[in-house]
């Protein structure tokens, strides 16, 4: 795609060099014919003999004007009178394309008519719902909404300040959870606006995505309000992606899922290209959230259990049950994509969904030895590669595969009550993690 800044010649460049430019920029843009008037063109150009003024500005705007030109674009004059030019062309528009592509959507949708993917359905027509729980997780997400600034991070700020208010360990956890997180979130929310949400063809379902993406921003936002908070070097710490191998390696291995996605010419509707997308939502929802995210929200959750950085852990608290009904939203999505479209779930694309949940385990387990290099808070490396095999093995069996870590326990049975969203607290102690907006209240 051409930007404006292709467009700012070098007012040094010979007129050879402008005329390349120029047949080369045409070239890309229009028809055969067009290409070969463009060529001739610079044939003739070329051929005079080629001199070294000085060009003026004019000269580059020139550049431009041509191009508008040979597309056929009208060069915009601000009208004398802007309001009645606007009553004008509101009177002259023709709505026929619009009506035309409008009415190829009139008729209304039936639940018959609503797919996962590869709908033709109009899909700017909400209901009738085909699939109420996707409606209910928007509806709970909703509910559940929270901003940053709202905890408290007064005693953070204070043991963190403190000299020996946290070990070295511990303060490796604090910094390498937060660089990650921090990266990890934006990732996530750009693979869900830049590629999902186009392809996925249910408006209930997307509705959801859209306040999942809202969320991945809230989160990001914590981050970076525990950082500054925190008063950490915030160039070290959302860097960390590039320059700490461990968070790196799990950056790079999401990425590669997104990236043919989020091509624009990229569209569903063949085995392969639905097989693609289908992978990409195991890597994000399976791997990223529901393994990547978990070591950190171990360390940082058994922080606060100790009474150390209970802002930064309330704040993931907010966050892990924020992920969970993610996570819980993407199995069911990649389920119903199964049922729907039996044929992709085939014996190869079953081994190669086990190979990327083992892979995405292996790589946590890295990440887990590189924030524990001895034990800490109660737990070691050896324990948390043991969690998350057992982690591991409830995804695979989440979306019909068999376990591959045969034995594998829990061994923070704690994480499961903190997980567990009906756990209340004091309310004068701290907020409610179950905290509803008061619309969604119910007084019974």
């Amino acid at each position: 795609m051409l930007s404006w800044d292709e467009f700012n010649v070098d007012e040094t460049a010979s007129p050879a060099v402008v005329n390349n430019t120029l047949a080369a920029e045409i070239a890309a843009d229009h028809s055969a014919a067009q290409i070969a008037a463009a060529a001739r063109q610079e044939v003739e150009l070329q051929a005079q003999p080629v001199l070294a003024p000085k060009l003026e500005k004019p000269a580059t705007m020139r550049v431009a004007a041509t191009r508008e030109e040979v597309r056929g674009e009208v060069a915009f004059t601000a009208p004398a009178n802007p309001i009645a030019a606007a009553l004008e062309a509101v009177a002259s528009l023709d709505a026929s394309a619009g009506v035309k592509e409008l009415a190829t959507a009139a008729e209304r949708v039936t639940v018959d008519q609503k797919a996962m993917i590869n709908c033709r359905a109009d899909l700017n027509q909400l209901v009738p719902f085909k699939y109420e729980w996707a409606w209910q997780k928007y509806l709970d997400g909703c509910a559940n909404h929270w901003m940053p600034q709202e905890v408290n991070m007064n005693a953070d700020i204070a043991l963190w300040k403190k000299p020996d208010g946290l070990t070295a360990d511990e303060r490796l956890i604090v910094k390498r959870s937060l660089g990650f997180f921090a990266t990890a979130d934006s990732l996530v929310a750009n693979n869900l606006v830049l590629a999902i949400y186009r392809l996925i063809t249910n408006p209930e379902c997307r509705q959801y995505i859209l306040r999942q993406a809202f969320e991945e921003a809230i989160h990001t936002h914590a981050y970076q309000y525990c950082i500054e908070s925190l008063g950490m070097d915030e160039g070290e710490i959302f860097n960390m992606y590039h320059e700490v191998p461990a968070v790196a390696r799990k950056a790079s291995w999401g990425l590669k899922y997104t990236r043919e996605l989020s091509e624009p010419t990229f569209t569903t509707g063949t085995t392969a290209h639905d097989q693609i997308l289908l992978k990409n939502l195991i890597a994000f929802y399976c791997c990223i959230e529901g393994i990547f995210f978990y070591c950190g929200f171990t360390q940082i959750l058994s922080m606060g259990r100790r009474n150390k950085m209970t802002g930064t852990s309330e704040q993931f608290q907010y966050i892990l049950r924020d992920e969970s009904m993610h996570l819980n939203f993407g199995i069911d999505m990649i389920n119903q994509i199964k049922l729907e479209n039996p044929l992709l779930w085939n014996e190869d694309m079953r081994a190669q969904a086990t190979q990327m949940i083992l892979e995405a385990t292996q790589l946590e387990i890295e990440y887990a030895r590189d924030t524990m290099p001895r034990g800490v808070l109660g737990m070691n490396a050896a324990m948390m590669e043991e969690y998350l095999q057992f982690i591991a093995n409830r995804r695979l069996v989440q979306i019909g595969l068999k376990e591959m870590y045969p034995g594998a326990q829990n061994p923070f049975p704690w994480m499961s009550e903190i997980m567990d969203l009906r756990k209340e607290k004091n309310f004068f102690e701290t907020r409610v993690t179950e905290y509803q907006t008061g619309g969604a209240l119910s007084w019974e």
